[in-house]
């Protein structure tokens, strides 16, 4: 039996394990998926762990999608652009560091027609989901930015890294959360990269705060309906759930460990019904 997992803090949420074990049962695979607890000062004895047990393959989640670098012994095109990863396949005993964060993020935006280019968006957050959202970005050409963080310096370096490996050809402004409310009801679409929601924390924005005429994209999956989904369902604007990049990513990972098509209709069940 082949194992693989997701390692992240917290991680007693992550609904990877309900979709990758279904996709391994529908298709007779002799695998498992399990979640493992990874606290930031454990990270580099895990992977020292991991490593020693073989493990097939595994996926990243908060807190360590752009410490775990250090420990890859190859990045593809997209983490190294990024500078963040998700997703790690073993191969001949080495590491190889993906980021289908950048995949799952866009591909819901796809399948729903909506156009970026020349938009006007308002990101919360500037960790490692926030770095493959910014790539999409600038790949669909979008207007402007407005990038929304407890610690603007934080969003600034973000910014800094990232024009280091792309042209960001699109103005950036920096705000405090509290802030962010001046312009949200400008912004096309409302992005949160942030974990709140994922305690039913509230960003600081509320249903008068969005526009009708808007998207919200909300990362946070579980619960399915966070407060920011609820505001944006009050505001009636246009929803894309968390649940939809998760499955993408998913599936994008499991691509990159077996080289077939993932089963994402039995992984998508599997994700809803995770939401009871």
């Amino acid at each position: 039996m082949r194992t693989y997992c997701i390692i992240g803090d917290p991680i007693e949420h992550s609904l990877s394990p309900a979709m990758h074990n279904a996709a391994f049962r529908i298709l007779n695979l002799d695998c498992v998926y399990i979640a493992m607890r990874v606290r930031s000062n454990e990270l580099e004895g895990s992977i020292r762990s991991l490593r020693a047990s073989n493990i097939a393959g595994f996926n990243v989640t908060i807190p360590h999608k752009v410490a775990i670098i250090k420990y890859m012994d190859r990045l593809d095109n997209s983490s190294a652009i990024v500078n963040a990863i998700n997703t790690v396949d073993v191969k001949d005993d080495k590491l190889i560091g993906y980021n289908t964060d950048l995949y799952g993020f866009v591909k819901p935006i796809k399948d729903k027609g909506i156009s970026l280019k020349d938009k006007y968006i308002l990101l919360f957050g500037a960790g490692g989901a926030a770095r493959a959202v910014i790539v999409a970005l600038v790949n669909e050409e979008i207007g402007s930015l407005i990038m929304a963080n407890r610690n603007i310096e934080h969003a600034k370096q973000l910014i800094e890294i990232l024009r280091s490996n792309l042209r960001i050809g699109f103005d950036v402004k920096f705000v405090e959360l509290d802030y962010a409310r001046r312009y949200s009801k400008e912004c096309y679409m409302i992005i949160n990269s942030t974990p709140l929601g994922m305690r039913y924390e509230r960003l600081p924005i509320t249903s008068d705060d969005i526009s009708s005429n808007s998207v919200v994209y909300d990362l946070v999956y579980r619960p399915m309906n966070t407060p920011l989904i609820e505001d944006a369902i009050n505001a009636s604007a246009q929803i894309i759930y968390g649940y939809e990049m998760l499955l993408e990513q998913g599936a994008k990972a499991f691509e990159i460990w077996f080289g077939r098509e993932a089963p994402r209709d039995i992984m998508k069940m599997a994700l809803l019904g995770g939401f009871g």
